[in-house]
């Protein structure tokens, strides 16, 4: 079955059944807590707090929707079987018990299973259900217990898991929520690890894959975490789209239906090189792509700050990723135009800008070249190491000749992002390798150093909280932003040292600053200081902190909740950075900026002295 005959099918079916298709909202959600739509619930919210009446604005409180939902909590996991930046949400609601309660837990249950055996011909001796346990806040689902029970199919098959799988919470901080049920399909045991207690949610294997969740909001989860009854019942349910078509594909992950196969066989095509044979680099580029088109089409665009630092992470990632697999230039064209072939029709958006969504990649890609140029030019300079090691076959010893040091390899992956990977790919060609388990090692070695210094440290890096010191202080956080916006994204801070007199600025490069680079970043704090920017600064948790593009040294150990200076606002942001502070409330108090020195500090670190006059 075909994904866009998948998609049908389900609108249809509700239709059918007094439901009214909603269109799917945009990825930019009214919601300032999230930085994307997560989720096909979130349009509704208001609705299913109670807050507003579904029969007033819509006409009915039964809802459809295919919702293009994207997220980048799990990023560096794309490329495994399951996880993916951009995905579908096919979801149902009823919002507000009606007919004497007919639509809640059991209508709910009933509309699942007889779309899944009517509609997509799945084998309901296949499916499993799971319950919510209970917990302190909220009792047993035994209500869906019994229902479930109510088919001769699922006398064996209930299992049941606590909050962390069977209670959705809200999307932000707070809202509705309740306790779920999900149906599990099981896909049959070359898919298990073979183990005796192999059920749904199994730690071990995929055997079991979740194809429908179905959510009975009842309660309201307020900000410090407790839950009160709603005064209406919900019914959210919801099939992750990419996940039900590689079931009904008989595939083991979405990258091999559909609605990745086209644009994977034309990077095949591309590359000369087999998906087979390169599965990761093959499913990310195609994921970010995929991702990067979405984004761009609902007017993002690649930048260090929020939504725009996702986009660039994204295409810079896929960049990388399509060199190893030795891609020309413009290799992201015909791709682009796959997507365009498989979403076009559904999301009408992707078509329109297909033009504007191919530049702005071709942009991008010219400016992280530069990085990219840079960090080539270090990895080729890397010095070969002749290393004694145990020769334990003959208890004696063995000479190697064709080794690079792990410590140099890792100044190429922390300097320039380039993965463990990519750099084995282009040593090759010499004949090189690098220990991997020493590359390890000196990646823990660098977390622990970092994790020491960040509790030996003077809150702040300050030597006092003179009002000088001060205002050099947060003329450090416009010096960060404008050495990564003249130099690249390679750019972190790696320590300063701030007094009355002077700020001292560490940060990673390779090479020593022309004079011209030097007075761009002069110019470029100079003209942010002109601007009167406002700083302010809010208290979040570190993981939305980063989810908002601030910059940080996040090998440090930040406390859960940090705070994030902000300079500018609204659509004038220029810096965004976790820091303990004190800081000025206006560049304006600032005066001039002025670079006293630029020199080295260590291997591939440079350190700026500069003053305000």
């Amino acid at each position: 079955m075909k994904s866009a005959e998948v998609r049908k099918k389900f609108l249809d079916f509700f239709k059918k059944r007094g439901h009214k298709i909603m269109p799917s909202s945009s990825l930019l959600p009214d919601d300032s807590t999230v930085l994307f739509t997560t989720a096909g619930m979130q349009q509704f919210s208001l609705y299913l707090a109670g807050g507003k009446d579904p029969i007033k604005d819509f006409g009915n409180r039964h809802l459809i929707s295919c919702q293009k939902c994207f997220r980048c909590d799990d990023i560096e996991e794309v490329g495994d079987d399951t996880h993916n930046t951009f995905f579908e949400m096919l979801g149902n609601w009823s919002i507000g018990q009606d007919n004497g309660g007919n639509y809640f837990k059991k209508g709910a249950i009933k509309l699942a299973l007889e779309f899944l055996t009517g509609e997509l011909n799945l084998d309901k001796n296949k499916f499993y259900a799971t319950i919510f346990k209970g917990n302190k806040d909220i009792p047993k689902d035994k209500e869906s217990e019994k229902i479930w029970l109510e088919n001769e199919i699922f006398k064996e098959r209930i299992k049941e898991f606590s909050e962390e799988d069977n209670l959705w919470g809200p999307v932000g901080d707070s809202g509705s929520c309740g306790p779920c049920s999900e149906i599990f399909y099981d896909r049959g045991e070359e898919f298990g690890c073979g183990e005796v207690d192999c059920a749904p949610n199994c730690p071990r294997c995929l055997r079991f894959v979740e194809i429908w969740n179905l959510v009975f909001m009842e309660y309201f989860k307020d900000r410090k975490g407790n839950y009160k009854k709603l005064p209406q019942k919900n019914v959210d349910t919801g099939i992750g789209f990419e996940r039900i078509v590689a079931v009904l594909q008989k595939e083991t992950s979405a990258y091999e239906t559909d609605l990745f196969f086209p644009i994977i066989e034309k990077l095949e095509e591309l590359s000369g090189k087999k998906y087979k044979e390169n599965k990761r680099r093959f499913r990310i580029i195609a994921d970010h792509i995929r991702g990067a088109c979405f984004l761009i089409s609902e007017g993002i665009l690649p930048s260090n700050l929020d939504k725009g630092y996702v986009l660039r992470r994204v295409l810079r990632r896929s960049i990388r990723y399509a060199k190893l697999l030795k891609l020309k230039e413009n290799w992201y064209i015909e791709p682009i135009k796959n997507v365009v072939k498989i979403y076009g029709d559904i999301y009408p958006e992707i078509k329109t800008k297909e033009d504007e969504i191919i530049g702005v990649i071709q942009e991008e890609e010219k400016k992280f070249g530069k990085t990219l140029e840079r960090g080539l030019k270090e990895l080729n300079k890397l010095r070969r190491v002749d290393k004694t090691e145990d020769w334990l076959s003959k208890g004696g010893k063995i000479k190697i000749f064709n080794r690079i040091s792990a410590k140099d390899a890792f100044y190429i992956y922390q300097t320039f992002g380039f993965p463990l990977e990519m750099i084995q790919e282009e040593i090759a060609e010499k004949a090189l390798v690098v220990d991997e388990e020493e590359f390890k090692k000196e990646l823990k070695r660098h977390q622990e150093i970092s994790r020491v210094g960040a509790e030996k440290k003077f809150k702040g890096g300050l030597a006092d909280a003179g009002e000088k010191t001060v205002k050099l202080h947060t003329a450090a956080h416009l010096l960060l932003e404008s050495l990564r916006r003249t130099l690249g994204d390679h750019i972190y801070q790696k320590g300063s040292n701030i007094n009355s007199e002077r700020l001292r600025f560490d940060f990673s490069h390779p090479n020593k600053l022309t004079d011209r680079e030097k007075q761009k970043v002069e110019d470029l704090v100079n003209e942010q200081i002109q601007k009167n920017l406002s700083v302010s600064f809010k208290e979040m948790k570190l993981e939305d902190a980063k989810k908002i593009g601030a910059m940080g040294v996040f090998e440090e150990k930040y406390s859960d909740k940090v705070k994030v200076y902000t300079i500018g606002e609204k659509n004038n942001i220029f810096s965004r950075e976790i820091c303990g502070g004190p800081h000025i409330k206006n560049t304006n108090e600032l005066g001039k900026f002025k670079i006293v020195k630029e020199q080295s500090s260590s291997a591939g670190v440079r350190r700026i002295k500069a003053k305000l006059t």
